[in-house]
């Protein structure tokens, strides 16, 4: 039995099984200043607070969005914004019945002695921010790991490293009220095939459950947001149904069933391949005994950025594009997505080699 008592328990798994509810998912809203600078620039919008402002109402607002989704994660600025006409957009999202959640970890950093791999900061102060979202509205938090594959790669320092910090950071939100999506995302770049990328799933996930046990997390009040088990970015790709079976096997190996839900990052697929990929998971028979869900950026937000290019009579039309997304992840939470969102620019790759926040 843990040993750990957080006051906020009833709370924190009440809200992480809301997060995962099947027909669901959330948007991740949560680009740094640095990140939604060059997602601007590739539009021609200047970065600037009142443009950035703009595309989140944009996003917070558009009809019938929030009905697909149960969570949004925002960037601290986010937070603290309101509406043009001055309502908070914690407030908006609330009373769409979406939880608002927070990125709390402050980027990577190299892992001294190993070959360019990294570590996540932000351990430091995380209390005393946790205990401040946690006033100004949030109710899940953020924390973003990353390694990579290659000849040597994931060192056993790396996935040590990076699991006992998502542990702490987890158990550190937990104490302050949030649920912590723990976020291993193994980056697709390379040329290995998918069952490289399934053995490293494996040996990454094994690793962070078993930092998150040491720590005494309540795993009932966390969600996880891994990678799918994909081939790697320079390797052939496969069907959607070869990634579901090898994406689900890996995660029956090593994701407890107290764990609620399961929301997966796009790491760069395309809007429609992101949404096919988690359709077929949903679709494939056999035990899944945590609910199958989305966390998308990109995978949410490529075609409504194109759209909307920064002008003001674009909104209606870019708000229309984020519907057709969120309904047709929705869909795939459930496994029925038909293909019907297979619009303009939706198989366009979103792929970034060593992404970074």
């Amino acid at each position: 039995m843990s040993s750990f008592k957080s006051k906020y328990e009833d709370e924190l798994i009440a809200n992480a099984t809301y997060i995962g509810s099947p027909g669901k998912g959330i948007l991740a809203a949560d680009e740094s200043t640095g990140t939604i600078g060059k997602r601007f620039s590739s539009i021609g919008v200047d970065n600037v607070e009142a443009n950035r402002r703009v595309l989140r109402e944009l996003l917070f607002t558009a009809p019938g969005a929030l009905e697909c989704l149960s969570g949004v994660i925002l960037f601290e600025e986010t937070l603290y914004q309101k509406t043009a006409s001055g309502k908070p957009f914690v407030e908006v999202l609330k009373e769409g019945g979406v939880l608002p959640g927070i990125k709390v970890d402050k980027g990577t950093i190299e892992l001294p002695g190993t070959n360019g791999e990294t570590t996540t900061q932000g351990l430091d102060d995380l209390g005393q921010r946790c205990k401040k979202y946690y006033e100004s509205g949030a109710r899940f938090a953020k924390w973003r790991a990353v390694l990579k594959i290659s000849q040597n790669e994931p060192s056993e320092l790396s996935i040590h490293e990076n699991a006992y910090g998502l542990a702490r950071y987890a158990v550190i939100c937990q104490e302050n009220g949030l649920v912590p999506i723990v976020e291993p995302e193994i980056l697709v770049d390379g040329s290995h095939d998918i069952n490289k990328c399934a053995y490293v799933t494996e040996r990454v996930l094994a690793a962070c459950y078993k930092a998150l046990n040491d720590h005494h997390v309540l795993l009932e009040g966390t969600l996880l947001k891994p990678n799918m088990v994909t081939p790697g970015s320079e390797s052939k790709k496969v069907a959607p149904e070869v990634i579901a079976e090898h994406t689900v096997r890996a995660l029956l190996r090593t994701v407890p069933a107290a764990v609620p839900a399961i929301v997966f990052l796009s790491g760069g697929q395309s809007e429609e391949e992101a949404t096919v990929n988690l359709n077929a998971m949903n679709k494939l028979k056999g035990k899944k005994p945590w609910s199958l869900t989305f966390s998308y950026g990109r995978a949410l937000q490529q075609s409504t950025l194109k759209a909307w290019a920064g002008k003001e009579e674009n909104i209606p039309k870019a708000q229309a594009a984020l519907l057709t997304r969120c309904k047709a992840n929705s869909q795939a939470t459930l496994g029925t997505y038909q293909g019907d969102a297979n619009l303009d620019g939706a198989t366009e790759s979103l792929h970034v080699k060593d992404y970074k926040y």
